[in-house]
């Protein structure tokens, strides 16, 4: 495989881009709790008409928490996956391995940006908002998997994330300017990480056989399969939050159409946003045209 950049490119590209987490919250720069965070296209809180405008900013405001969590729970485990492809190239390629360890400096820094970012929203929101992990047990098990099943995931959810700015965030003027800035420098960086664990997955393909890439490809599937268990449970978590704060039970029929909609809306956003995306499927094809042809069919599941 072959592709228009290379190493010394991606981390010319990272060395430009300088911010800092407290530039993005704190000292005055906090939540606007009036205005919402996620963009329709991911949150689909629209479509349930038995909730008040009221209501839907309300859960499109716990989805935009359980955004910052479920991201600041895979970055935990992309970092040590990162560190660890990094080693064998501390005393060689001097471009790759500067790269992968500015890879795992950002991603790093990205998990202290989304716990700030929690931090801010648990102090302005008033009512516990849980989430699935712990993040330790989610690393473990997605890290069991072959390392080039794992590598797959993690550019599902690189190519996934700059979906959602370009195509959903980035033009909408509704949303909470701290909440958008946050996700404009996330995304900012995850360009270059898409880009590297692009090289990173054609590295570990490299010298395996094609059984061996096509059993590394279904290991990516268990992946997202197990990632969609949880996706269940965060929706059922999102509906315990808005009851908790909206001090209302909804009727069962509500709650099963609450269930159902906010399921799919959290499908789509973690799961179908990368499956579907144009360069993961070039990727994943490069590596098996049936494999990818699975993967399309697949994937509409999950839109």
């Amino acid at each position: 495989m072959t592709y228009h950049y290379n190493f010394k490119d991606v981390l010319g590209r990272a060395e430009r881009i300088t911010w800092r987490v407290e530039d993005m919250i704190g000292e005055g720069k906090t939540l606007d709790f009036s205005k919402p965070f996620m963009p329709e296209g991911l949150a689909r809180v629209e479509e349930m008409t038995f909730l008040s405008p009221a209501d839907k900013r309300t859960l499109n405001q716990i989805r935009g928490h359980a955004y910052l969590s479920i991201f600041g729970l895979v970055e935990e485990f992309i970092l040590p996956f990162v560190l660890d492809h990094a080693k064998p190239f501390i005393n060689g390629e001097d471009y790759r391995a500067r790269a992968f360890l500015e890879f795992a400096s950002e991603e790093a820094k990205h998990i202290h940006l989304f716990r700030r970012f929690r931090q801010e929203f648990v102090k302005g929101f008033h009512v516990d908002c849980k989430v699935i992990g712990p993040a330790d047990a989610v690393a473990k098990h997605i890290l069991s998997h072959h390392p080039l099943s794992v590598a797959l995931t993690i550019l599902h959810i690189e190519w996934m994330t700059q979906r959602h700015f370009q195509d959903s965030v980035n033009d909408d003027g509704t949303l909470d300017p701290q909440f958008k800035n946050l996700l404009k420098h996330h995304w900012m960086e995850e360009m270059q990480h898409a880009q590297l664990d692009t090289l990173m997955v054609e590295a570990i393909a490299e010298n395996m056989k094609q059984a061996e890439i096509d059993e590394a490809i279904d290991g990516y599937l268990k992946i997202g399969g197990f990632l969609d268990n949880g996706m269940k449970q965060q929706t059922a978590f999102d509906l315990e939050a808005f009851e908790a704060v909206t001090k209302r039970r909804l009727t069962p029929a509500d709650r099963d159409e609450f269930m159902r909609v906010q399921h799919q809306a959290n499908r789509w956003t973690y799961l179908g946003t990368g499956m579907t995306h144009k360069n993961f499927l070039e990727t994943l094809g490069k590596l098996s045209a049936a494999k990818r042809a699975l993967l399309e069919s697949v994937a509409r599941d999950f839109c």
